[in-house]
């Protein structure tokens, strides 16, 4: 009952910071920039990463196992992963905008655990005889990671793809305009239009040089973080076919799960691949990330929502009144 209550109250704890730390978000994207706003969200998105992992080992005490068992468990994970790919650089002194991407989906990933679709899974229940392993903890805890930081990635990407188009359509509007009007041009008016080019040319520059700089930026990130997704994806892979041979003794077999476990490392594999070669630009992997950020969604909810194949233990129903 005592870990029952305590659990309750963490999840709303946890749940009502990181909403505050969504609002405070929105408020500096209203306004330009009030102080200390900015250390308020990244102090609550740590305040978060608390909540949860209190809420976690309360959850592993009360279970005497790895809460790592059900949609619900993971869901909870995948929130602590999150908020823990976002602590990361805070600690390191870098200055980042991860809490933009990490917190809106550590709220996505809590709010849905903690939702009505869920409830039956809240309560304890017993292992099934294929989850009594210690290849629980390895496997799943690596691929629910991986999940956060190819997602936090794919985010990134996406972020960079939405600058970039953004640019060449202000670009190919801003030519077509000074077609148009070109014909009205006179030479005096000529002669003022440069002169208000020239006073101007030190804000547009510095203009671009900023918005290229966050271009570069999310490029950085976004490889960083979807190399870590990788590296914990193939280590996920790897542990789980191990623990697939001792449990139904072959190491593939073409489960939905597994299949499209593999089809999310080749997404990725192709990422990395396109962003390590010179020969392409960081536009480029961006689709492709912003692609695996679908088929990490397909991979996670998908078998869970169909509730077929050896991974089916992990499946929800719809609860009706």
């Amino acid at each position: 009952m005592i870990f029952s209550t305590l659990e309750h109250i963490l999840t709303h704890i946890s749940f009502s910071i990181v909403s505050i730390v969504i609002t405070i978000h929105l408020i500096i994207l209203l306004v330009d920039e009030i102080v200390g706003l900015d250390d308020s969200s990244e102090k609550g998105m740590i305040a978060t990463f608390f909540c949860i992992t209190g809420l976690l080992v309360t959850r592993w005490m009360y279970l005497r196992h790895l809460p790592l068992s059900d949609l619900y468990e993971s869901l909870i994970f995948l929130s602590w992963s999150f908020s823990f790919i976002h602590i990361i650089p805070y600690f390191k002194k870098h200055k980042n905008h991860l809490s933009a991407i990490t917190a809106p989906s550590a709220i996505f990933t809590q709010g849905f655990a903690t939702s009505g679709l869920l409830t039956e899974m809240h309560q304890s229940a017993i292992l099934v005889p294929a989850l009594q392993s210690h290849w629980l903890m390895m496997h799943v805890s690596m691929m629910v990671l991986s999940y956060a930081a190819l997602l936090c990635g794919s985010l990134l990407s996406l972020a960079l793809l939405v600058i970039t188009f953004r640019k060449f359509i202000r670009i190919f509007s801003k030519s077509n305009n000074l077609e148009k009007e070109s014909v009205y041009f006179s030479e005096i008016q000529y002669v003022n239009e440069r002169n208000n080019v020239l006073r101007n040319t030190s804000f547009i520059s510095s203009q671009n040089y900023y918005r290229y700089q966050l271009i570069q930026q999310l490029d950085r990130w976004s490889y960083r973080i979807i190399s870590l997704g990788f590296i914990l994806l193939t280590v996920g892979i790897l542990s789980g076919a191990v623990w697939a041979n001792e449990a139904w003794g072959s190491y593939w077999n073409w489960d939905p799960k597994e299949t499209w476990a593999f089809i999310t490392w080749t997404i990725f594999a192709i990422y990395l691949h396109i962003r390590t070669n010179k020969n392409f630009e960081s536009v480029n992997s961006a689709i492709v990330a912003s692609m695996g950020f679908l088929i990490i969604w397909i991979c996670y909810f998908g078998v869970n929502l169909l509730g077929i194949g050896l991974h089916s233990y992990g499946s929800f129903t719809l609860t009706s009144n």
